[in-house]
């Protein structure tokens, strides 16, 4: 069994539908965390685009290209049609809506913490403008 901060991650089961949503998860991070996988989300964010136009700015070949293709899909991020001879790709920004809630979820757990951290400090603080008592020198008894 997994557990993330909230809780909410589940059993392993295959017929479980957190499984299903931590799935698409891995599978949203892993497409995300390939720099040449953004930049090809950051293109199509500005509108839809053939397979050469997408490779164009990268020194990789046209097979690496497709293979990055084929993550963004299996994550659900592009959106591939044939035209012809030609493979047309969109984005769909749905699954990246899906991490940035996760993670929104973390942001907010973090800055309560922060906020806990502050008011801790700042009650300390508070306490430590008191005068604090004299200590007595070994040669004063």
């Amino acid at each position: 069994m997994q557990t993330g901060l909230d809780g909410e991650w589940g059993s392993v089961d295959t017929g479980n539908q957190m499984v299903t949503n931590i799935s698409k998860l891995d599978l949203t991070f892993g497409a995300l965390a390939d720099p040449i996988r953004r930049a090809i989300l950051a293109r199509l964010a500005r509108g839809e685009a053939t397979v050469g136009e997408l490779a164009r700015p990268f020194d990789v070949s046209r097979p690496a290209i497709s293979k990055h293709l084929r993550v963004l899909e299996r994550a659900g991020l592009v959106q591939r049609t044939r035209d012809g001879r030609v493979s047309r790709c969109e984005l769909d920004a749905g699954p990246m809506r899906d991490a940035a809630d996760w993670i929104e979820r973390y942001r907010e757990y973090w800055e309560e913490q922060l906020d806990s951290l502050a008011r801790y400090l700042e009650e300390g603080s508070a306490g430590g403008e008191q005068e604090a008592p004299t200590r007595r020198k070994e040669n004063d008894s």
